[in-house]
């Protein structure tokens, strides 16, 4: 093998050649696919498309023609990409839910909303649609530039005339290298009108123009959320709106409600969506759909959502909102290319460059116009003056021997241009008449008249806008139509002053199989110690309350669930029901899994870092994790503490970082140690040991404790005691603690650990439902190794649930009266369908059940 010459080698320095290289490719694609032009609002290879049908005469008043031939056309001549790469671009301007108005008017099967695709192109065919020859009109009259295809063998244009600003008209979306656009699509009119604001007032501001462009206009139509990020996006070029379905709910003859979808966002796959509903009501992530199905058909889109009797069909609406693609967000990234680089333009200034394009359109259109009109002119001048001497232009003629002779003796007897000596020597003799004098005289006239208009509107700027004006105005009339989209007010997720909702305090239930609701927490008036109890609220199935939090409508509620996780919610997000309502599947507010349930709510009025998040799980190990790390939670959860095996999360309590810690245990022990024994972690950090168990224990509750505070301990069977704190000496952590009850099977095991002061109540909540709420103070203090007062009266099927401290209110004599009218009261069976026939104040579809 013989060797390469070493004249033939060159040495490059490979990292300046790959950075070299890749300039080049990253300015090619920047320039030459993926950006639009901010005059004509079209990448190059829809550019190409459009002069393509418009050369193969393809325009709208002609017949359809195959797919196949535009798209030979176009790659043979101007693009010469992959086939299928244009045809899918073309597909795109053909189809009614991608284009606002679409460029190309497609006959035959061209895809769905649903993702499917459009037939083969040797199917299919296609012409320009009526409103894309604006984007040509006046192309041939040189109002643009060309430049030669890729091969130098045919001729191109740089960008189309654009008589309508097609940039935010139909909108543009593109991925380039190292960075994107996406401009949603407009109403013309709306543009329009912009546009010619601009022209009348150059110093117009974004906030004036709002005036006459609403926003975005969807072709898919549905809701806008909000005006903020399209101010956002109008101002600065960037931004994020946030796009809804059009929803409405039906109630029907026998109660049930059923959700109607007519409307989806722009983009949106509808079978995806479909399915997604679907998914999430088989994961029984979402709770209360009992039937869906897809009635779309020619005549428009229905999604049917058919919603149980006992749910409440606006908050499984809004939760269908959070969890699925019938609301999503359009990031705005006003990106386009201006004067051959990329640029991210405010929406002033996308008019403005549109209005300026338009006078060059309309300036070189006049002065061809113009060329026209004085090069006809010329040769009428020409025609004119042989009439006035035909006799001798005979002679001079018939004396020639050659037509070249004829023609310079023209020229020099007559001072004639050699155009104009050639137009007599062509002349016929029909136009030596009488009549046929007066029509030259005629148009030589109108042509004067027209060359003066013409160069006043090229001396006048003012008329030149004019004439624009004029020619939007006149599309505008033709192709005008109805805004799609609408714009609405947000909902309380986009409320960005949580003043105007009401402050007040309520009440927060959870029940064991996960249902949530919120109380003024005035409905649960105080009873005293032994009362029967109210019904606290509906149960069905065996379900029973599990975790009550006395909080605002305006604090932040930290939901921790068995597997570590932490996700929030405001107050005022959980929806209010009546007493006896069992509330919506906390899967409807947040994002748990199945697999996963809530046991710990905390209340946050700010995250800031001297505050601290204590947790205990059931193996007895503990952690401490300023509650700043809880500022931003995702709607999927975050994780909050990382898991043993066969551990679950049982306790969190919010602390100022000097407090002692107590755990108590099924078994009846308890140990008390300082938290600064537990230091300061991160949220995935797994923890120490708090209490050392015994084999066959598990941690029941974990408090902070106090100066003042007494232990309060209660057990499965419904007794109670308070012991003061000082009988349990403070020990270090990971020891077996103490004994703080005396465990026979009279009082059961232990279920819940307290601290209290005596200054607040108590409720207990029975597996069946049942509420008693009584004051601590009402309750014995005994030492540690007691057994306990009986605090509730328990039926034979009935235990104690859980427990929860809530502010005192009420008098004695409120009590007192309370307690009278509850000694004849019967205990409800739980059924709050059954309730509401015999009491007329239980609503459990009030109009409070809807939440945003």
């Amino acid at each position: 093998m013989a060797e390469t010459p070493r004249s033939n080698v060159k040495e490059i320095n490979l990292s300046q050649e790959m950075r070299s290289s890749f300039l080049d490719y990253a300015m090619s694609v920047i320039v030459s696919r993926a950006l639009p032009d901010v005059r004509d609002g079209l990448k190059p290879v829809h550019r190409r498309i459009l002069y393509a049908m418009n050369d193969l005469g393809m325009t709208a008043d002609k017949a359809y023609k195959k797919s196949a031939r535009i798209v030979g056309d176009v790659i043979g001549k101007y693009h010469p990409h992959g086939d299928s790469a244009v045809y899918e671009t073309m597909v795109r301007m053909a189809q009614d839910f991608n284009y606002r108005y679409m460029l190309v008017d497609g006959h035959g099967n061209f895809g769905s909303v649903d993702g499917d695709s459009a037939a083969a192109m040797r199917y299919t065919e296609a012409r320009m649609s009526k409103i894309s020859t604006e984007l040509l009109r006046d192309i041939n009259k040189d109002t643009i530039d060309y430049k030669d295809n890729y091969d130098g063998s045919e001729k191109e244009p740089v960008v189309l005339p654009s008589r309508f600003p097609n940039l935010l008209v139909n909108g543009s979306s593109g991925i380039a290298v190292g960075m994107a656009t996406n401009i949603p699509p407009h109403q013309l009119g709306e543009v329009i009108d912009a546009v010619l604001e601009v022209s009348k007032d150059p110093e117009i501001s974004i906030q004036e123009l709002m005036e006459y462009i609403q926003g975005p206009d969807f072709p898919t139509a549905g809701f806008i959320v909000g005006k903020s990020g399209i101010r956002r996006a109008y101002e600065t070029g960037k931004g994020s709106i946030t796009m809804r379905a059009r929803a409405n709910i039906e109630q029907k003859a026998n109660g049930k409600e059923t959700i109607i979808i007519t409307e989806i966002p722009y983009q949106v796959n509808k079978a995806k969506l479909v399915e997604k509903i679907a998914e999430l009501v088989r994961d029984k992530r979402i709770d209360g759909i009992t039937d869906l199905r897809d009635e779309s058909d020619r005549t428009g889109m229905r999604i049917v959502i058919e919603v149980r009797k006992d749910a409440n069909a606006n908050v499984l609406l809004n939760n269908l909102y959070k969890q699925t693609a019938l609301q999503t967000n359009f990031g705005i990234n006003l990106l386009a290319l201006v004067d051959g680089q990329p640029k991210v333009l405010n929406i002033k200034q996308c008019l403005q460059h549109y209005l300026d394009h338009q006078k060059v359109v309309i300036r070189r259109r006049t002065e061809f116009e113009l060329r026209k009109a004085e090069a006809r002119a010329h040769i009428l001048e020409g025609l004119r003056i042989a009439l006035d001497h035909i006799d001798e232009i005979i002679a001079l003629i018939r004396g020639s021997k050659t037509t070249e002779i004829a023609r310079q003796g023209l020229i020099e007897q007559f001072s004639l241009s050699e155009r104009q000596a050639q137009a007599i020597l062509d002349m016929r003799l029909q136009r030596l008449t009488g009549l046929e004098r007066e029509k030259i005289e005629e148009e030589y006239q109108e042509l004067l008249k027209l060359i003066g208009e013409l160069k006043a509107i090229l001396a006048d700027e003012e008329k030149l806008l004019e004439i624009i004006r004029e020619e939007l105005l006149e599309l505008k009339e033709r192709f005008n139509d109805k805004r799609r989209t609408e714009i609405v007010a947000g909902g309380i997720e986009q409320i960005e002053d949580e003043d105007l909702i009401p402050r007040e305090n309520i009440v927060v239930s959870l029940t064991h199989n996960g249902y949530i609701k919120r109380l003024p927490a005035s409905t649960y008036r105080s009873q005293k110690r032994g009362g029967r109890g109210i019904q606290g609220m509906g149960t069905n199935d065996n379900d029973f309350v599990e975790n009550l939090l006395t909080t605002s409508t305006h604090d932040t509620i930290l939901f921790f669930t068995n597997k570590g996780k932490a996700y929030k919610a405001k107050g005022y997000e959980i929806p209010e029901y009546s007493r006896t309502a069992k509330g919506i599947p906390i899967i409807n507010l947040l994002g748990v899994e199945k697999d996963e349930w809530v046991n710990a709510m905390i209340r946050v009025e700010e995250f800031v870092d001297d505050w601290y998040l204590f947790f205990t799980t059931k193996q007895g190990v503990s952690k401490r994790t300023p509650v700043s790390d809880f500022a931003n939670i995702r709607q999927n959860g975050l994780i909050a503490i990382n898991l043993r095996e066969n551990d679950e999360l049982i306790s969190v309590r919010l602390t100022d970082g000097d407090k002692n810690i107590i755990i108590g245990t099924k078994k009846g022990m308890l140990i008390r140690f300082p938290e600064t024994d537990v230091r300061s972690m991160g949220r995935t950090a797994t923890g120490v040991k708090g209490i050392n168990l015994d084999e066959d224990d598990i941690v029941v509750g974990m408090e902070i404790l106090e100066e003042k505070d007494d232990v309060l301990v209660v057990t499965i069977n419904g007794y109670g005691k308070r012991t003061p704190a000082e009988e349990y000496r403070v020990q270090t952590r990971g020891g077996k603690g103490l004994k703080t009850c005396n465990i026979t099977e009279r009082n059961g095991e232990l279920v819940a650990v307290k601290a209290v002061t005596g200054e607040e109540d108590l409720m207990l909540i029975t597996a069946h439902g049942v509420l008693i709420r009584m004051d601590v103070s009402g309750i014995s203090t005994t030492g540690r190794n007691t057994q306990g007062v009986k605090l509730i009266k328990l039926q034979d099927t009935e235990f104690v649930s859980t427990v929860a401290k809530v502010e005192k209110e009420e008098t004695d004599e409120d009590q007192e009266e309370l307690t009278e009218e509850n000694d004849n009261m019967e205990v409800s069976d739980g059924n709050p369908e059954e309730e509401n026939h015999s009491n007329p104040e239980v609503d459990t579809n009030s109009d409070n059940d809807s939440v945003e």
